[in-house]
């Protein structure tokens, strides 16, 4: 399963053996050194997938995925360096499909890539009528518009963030184990990546809950994994 990818990242050594590897892999690759460039050529070739550098120089890689995201409508998975990163994509409520921390394993990253390259095509070629809202409490999850309201409030959830809640929502007061979780989420590929789910559970916590020190509804059911719990 190939596809087109736009590698986005300064450093020249790593650009260039990425991108071989990728092409070694079946992929066609463009790279650009900064976001402005990689925003050019995003518009112009529309790759499937963006590996995007969050350190770059001049337009920085949140801004550079804001832009993705909204304006030319492409999935992104963020190349970091450094894990505190990871909590500011989130804080600005980006929405990024993935990420993955530098130094990394070429097989893992693209073993990513066709992840989300399989979701795209998966959720392009289903032609199903759109699924009704479904309510657990006061919280309701509306998946064909993807909004999610707490007692009336709309909450501003990123894609990840709104896949693990509709999952936990679709078996309310049924625990799911982490590994589950992971694989239903984020694929086969996860497996035994816990942390992926600690950080995106505590992120819904902090939208969905009153007291995200002391949850009521996302809860631990400690090493066997989660359950969503209806309030209101």
């Amino acid at each position: 399963m190939g596809g087109r990818i736009l590698l986005i990242d300064d450093d020249d050594l790593l650009r260039r053996s990425l991108a071989f590897s990728l092409e070694q892999a079946g992929f066609e690759v463009h790279t650009a050194a900064s976001a402005e460039e990689g925003l050019a050529i995003a518009a112009r070739e529309r790759p499937d997938v963006v590996l995007l550098d969050i350190g770059l120089p001049g337009m920085d890689g949140l801004e550079a995925l804001r832009r993705f995201r909204e304006i030319l409508g492409l999935p992104v998975i963020f190349l970091t360096a450094r894990r505190r990163e990871l909590d500011e994509v989130v804080g600005l409520e980006l929405g990024a499909d993935d990420y993955i921390t530098k130094p990394f394993d070429t097989d893992v990253l693209i073993a990513r890539i066709r992840a989300v390259l399989r979701r795209l095509r998966s959720s392009s070629a289903a032609a199903s009528p759109a699924p009704s809202p479904l309510a657990v409490g006061d919280l309701v999850i509306d998946p064909a518009a993807r909004m999610v309201t707490v007692a009336g409030r709309s909450v501003s959830l990123t894609p990840k963030e709104f896949d693990l809640l509709y999952t936990l929502a679709l078996a309310p007061n049924r625990v799911l184990p982490t590994e589950t979780l992971l694989t239903q989420v984020w694929g086969a590929e996860y497996a035994g990546q816990s942390e992926t789910l600690y950080v995106h559970i505590r992120w819904l916590r902090e939208k969905i809950e009153e007291d995200p020190e002391h949850p009521r509804r996302i809860v631990t059911v400690r090493g066997v994994g989660y359950k969503l719990v209806p309030q209101g």
